[in-house]
């Protein structure tokens, strides 16, 4: 029997990969995607579907005091608007995309799991978190939540920090060669993941994540060895930089630690 997914969040990076990957099993998956960012969505007929995934939110904008409460529109009241027309049509799963970011954490010296505290900082993790927390309210015999919270999500054309930081290494053509472990999923695993969470039915707060975790330099001498671009590694200012972990932000995410538990 095929199973109809609905992902809300059209043209996301995200949601249009995840697409993209059900369309390799037209046997056993329909997929549609749902434009939420007029009122449109409303009229939609959301019953003909078994799973609604919903991807769209707002991320990779600086925060400002004028933008904030976009945030909360998007992240929080659309994400549980949409949660709760789905279960009154009648859809059986949902599928809530979160963040890592609920933690509050851009460095820790200790695993994290479902059962660390949350404590977001910025209107990005809070945000999330507020609509994790009502969408999950909804949960029922008939209704089953699912509360990714992906850490830093990369591939190719990605809008995240990885890219970014690839760019600037292609501009100076110098990296730290300083060691580190994060959690990270790559945009093919994080697809992976979304289906193994459908076909299994998986509930509650889930931690999808590579089979390794990522040293930030090995990445991006991986990236330039592939690109053919050369780039000078140094351990000059590896002491340095260490002692600025936890100080420095820009820092402390290049080079901290940030691992969920296997």
């Amino acid at each position: 029997m095929v199973k109809r997914v609905l992902i809300t969040g059209k043209g996301s990076y995200i949601g249009s990969h995840f697409r993209d990957y059900l369309k390799e099993f037209p046997n056993d998956y329909y997929v549609e995607e749902l434009d939420v960012r007029d009122d449109s969505w409303k009229q939609f007929d959301f019953s003909k579907f078994d799973v609604v995934y919903h991807v769209a939110g707002i991320a990779h904008i600086k925060e400002t005091k004028e933008n904030a409460s976009l945030y909360y529109k998007v992240n929080r009241d659309l994400a549980v608007e949409i949660a709760k027309l789905s279960k009154s049509y009648g859809v059986k799963h949902f599928i809530f995309m979160s963040s890592m970011s609920v933690y509050g954490l851009i460095y820790s010296n200790d695993l994290i799991t479902v059962n660390t505290k949350t404590n977001p900082n910025t209107n990005y993790g809070k945000s999330k978190l507020q609509a994790e927390n009502e969408i999950l309210k909804l949960a029922d015999d008939t209704f089953k939540v699912s509360v990714l919270r992906p850490p830093m999500v990369y591939g190719k054309n990605s809008p995240g920090n990885m890219t970014k930081l690839i760019n600037a290494v292609k501009k100076v053509h110098i990296f730290p060669t300083l060691k580190n472990e994060r959690s990270s999923i790559t945009i093919d695993k994080l697809c992976e993941s979304i289906l193994d969470t459908i076909n299994e039915e998986k509930k509650g707060i889930l931690l999808p994540q590579n089979d390794q975790y990522m040293c930030t330099y090995d990445t991006v001498r991986s990236q330039m060895k592939e690109d053919n671009i050369k780039v000078v590694y140094i351990s000059l200012f590896n002491p340095i930089l260490r002692l600025l972990i936890g100080k420095v932000g820009v820092i402390t995410k290049m080079f901290g630690d940030l691992k969920y538990e296997r």
